[in-house]
């Protein structure tokens, strides 16, 4: 969503690197491009006035100017103010540890994305260790009870339908089913309309008044631009909620409006939906977004997702590769942590510069299916050449390609990833044989390198910019 104000950005500071000292009107040059920048990806006016305002005064002070890297200083000035705009800190959701069961209400216009975030919200608070169930208290779309009951059996959550007549009944009756049934969290999924009008503001009051949430989460689309200030504020206004759901922040927008609720508003946002999938629903982190932003990636975000795949099977598989070799299955293994992590293009995304070079590519960016094309040829392995695949000779290679319908060729390209993992896990192997790897090293980098994307996959520009750490040339 924020490609576009990215390159702006990335372009304006990088010209300022291009030079040795920075005067006045070099400062004056760049807060004009950024300002461009901001209203052109939507951002409030008097949002970008205020922001620009703090930064070219801070860039003017003579630590500076006067400093030996001045280009990096006014870029460490704009990622703290942008970082400040969207919020500075996480805003956790709070919830009361000694309620039972706690209560979420969802808010805001029809089409905002409502639903889908109500049943993401449950799994990621089911991820969490919560006894989530959602209440369908939608009454007026047509098969808006449908969809949740959908999207509940798919996410493993029950819900409550009540009468499916009486929102506010259907509320109360769902918290007082949520405590017979033992469920900690209730998510109440309100109805939406397509502009704000007072019967849609004078229900939500009454199933508030009725429920006494303890939050109260207003779900944006974040591909409303401008539209987004208007309606937060009047829902401010009206029925006060405690914090912002950005839906949609994976579409194809200018996404200014995520950067102008907090300031406009006061209110945090406290999630952000990147995709279609259950566990598309993320904690938002206010630092983490700037930087990707200023094109500085998320290797934290990287590094959390992994983790949350790091489980005792996985160490256990780490201990056999390292004892027994590198396998087809292990390989398998992998195709799948990329699936889980997102895909190679998330994994991509969070990385410094990723998002910009993913917009350098050829229409149709990152070459999913490569992945699939992976598994394909797996597949059609036996399980002597998964687990041995040094037998796989020309007729064996003949067979799985037509096998796969992938050509001979790629059959190759796969045997040598394989091939190039089985040699550095050899490598280990003799590290531990000779007493210099300890245990748990030994461990965390077996594990490490079975997280990490296969090597060699993708799309040519991707195998490129491999080669290039490695320091080769292609």
């Amino acid at each position: 969503m924020f490609n576009s104000l990215q390159d702006r950005l990335q372009d304006t500071f990088d010209r300022l690197r291009g030079k040795g000292r920075l005067t006045e009107d070099d400062i004056n040059v760049a807060m004009r491009e950024i300002r461009l920048a901001l209203l052109e990806a939507d951002v409030n006016f008097r949002v970008v006035k205020r922001f620009v305002a703090v930064c070219k005064e801070r860039c003017l002070a003579a630590d500076v100017l006067d400093s030996l890297t001045p280009a990096q200083n006014v870029v460490r000035v704009v990622l703290e103010e942008l970082t400040q705009l969207l919020g500075s800190t996480e805003s956790a959701l709070t919830l009361a540890p000694n309620r039972h069961p706690n209560s979420i209400m969802l808010v805001g216009l029809q089409g905002s994305g409502k639903t889908t975030a109500a049943a993401k919200l449950a799994y990621l608070l089911k991820k969490q260790g919560q006894r989530p169930m959602l209440a369908a208290c939608d009454v007026y779309r047509p098969a808006a009870i449908d969809q949740l009951q959908t999207l509940g059996a798919e996410v493993g959550v029950p819900v409550y339908t009540g009468d499916r007549t009486d929102p506010v009944a259907i509320a109360t009756g769902a918290v007082k089913a949520a405590a017979d049934e033992d469920a900690t969290v209730v998510i109440i999924d309100t109805a939406g309309r397509l502009q704000i009008d007072e019967v849609m503001m004078a229900e939500a009051v009454a199933i508030k008044n009725a429920v006494r949430p303890d939050q109260v989460l207003m779900v944006v689309d974040a591909m409303a631009g401008q539209d987004i200030v208007n309606v937060v504020t009047e829902f401010s206004e009206q029925t006060d909620f405690d914090g912002v759901i950005m839906s949609k922040l994976d579409g194809d927008a200018r996404g200014g409006g995520a950067l102008s609720v907090r300031e406009v508003t006061g209110k945090p946002i406290k999630f952000v939906s990147m995709g279609e999938k259950p566990d598309s629903l993320e904690v938002f982190h206010p630092d983490r977004m700037a930087k990707r932003i200023l094109g500085m990636g998320d290797v934290v975000g990287i590094i959390e997702r992994a983790e949350e795949l790091a489980d005792a099977e996985a160490i256990a598989d780490a201990e056999r590769m390292l004892n027994e070799g590198f396998t087809m299955d292990d390989m398998l293994k992998q195709v799948n942590t990329i699936r889980k992590m997102g895909g190679l293009a998330k994994i991509l995304g969070m990385l410094p510069g990723g998002e910009r070079l993913m917009g350098q590519m050829p229409e149709g960016g990152i070459d999913e299916s490569v992945v699939s094309r992976m598994e394909a040829m797996i597949f059609s392995m036996t399980p002597q050449e998964r687990a041995r695949p040094k037998i796989i000779n020309g007729m064996r290679r003949a067979r799985i390609a037509k096998g796969s319908g992938r050509s001979v060729q790629e059959v190759n390209q796969l045997l040598r990833q394989w091939d190039e993992m089985n040699k550095m896990m050899g490598k280990l192997r003799s590290l531990q044989n000779n007493g210099q790897l300890s245990p748990r090293a030994m461990k965390q980098m077996a594990a490490q390198m079975q997280n990490q994307p296969a090597p060699g996959g993708g799309n040519r520009a991707q195998r490129r910019m491999q080669a290039r750490k490695k320091g080769r040339r292609r």
